[in-house]
């Protein structure tokens, strides 16, 4: 038996609605930060950017694929990506950050839902991410499971303010918003 809730006040004006508690919307925040040092790649949504210094990490340090994990177990109520994938497990040392989408990936499917949509906001003072915003929109579609429609991805800088804005660091905040698998 499925448990409901059931509206009254301005919703009985619209007839009764029923909701499943089990199978309602679900919102997940992620946030991911590297330093950035010379010598290493810089990988963001999947693409290898041009550029004199690279994320300090772990894995291949893409902040916006560890940020569209958290965002994603966080909304269906998991551990985070460094419980999953901790950064002292020599197994993860250079692993492409894919690979952790796709677990999150299939636990939300496993739970039952889907991408509803997903709002990246990249924090980085150079190189642009304009150039490479499609590469990243088909990449995060394809391990995703949906359209590019449901994915927003913005650059933004930090006006040379702090280790952002002095190309010390890379941040990315993501907000996704689960929905249920349509039967």
């Amino acid at each position: 038996m499925v448990q409901t809730l059931v509206f009254f006040g301005s919703a009985a004006r619209h007839a009764f609605r029923r909701i499943p508690i089990s199978r309602h919307p679900r919102i997940g925040h992620g946030f991911d930060l590297h330093r950035l040092e010379e010598g290493l790649p810089l990988i963001v949504g999947g693409v290898e950017l041009e550029h004199d210094r690279g994320c300090a990490a772990h894995s291949d340090g893409d902040v916006v694929y560890h940020a569209v994990t958290d965002a994603i177990l966080g909304a269906l109520g998991l551990d985070d990506i460094g419980q999953l994938f901790p950064d002292n497990d020599p197994q993860w040392k250079g692993a492409d950050s894919s690979v952790f989408v796709r677990e999150a990936v299939l636990r939300m499917d496993g739970a039952g839902y889907d991408i509803g949509n997903l709002d990246i906001t990249v924090i980085l003072q150079k190189p642009k991410l304009s150039p490479h915003k499609a590469a990243m929109h088909a990449n995060l579609a394809e391990l995703l499971h949906c359209e590019a429609s449901r994915i927003n991805l913005k650059g933004k800088t930090h006006e040379k303010v702090d280790a952002l804005g002095e190309n010390r660091a890379i941040a990315c905040h993501v907000v996704v918003l689960l929905v249920p698998t349509e039967s």
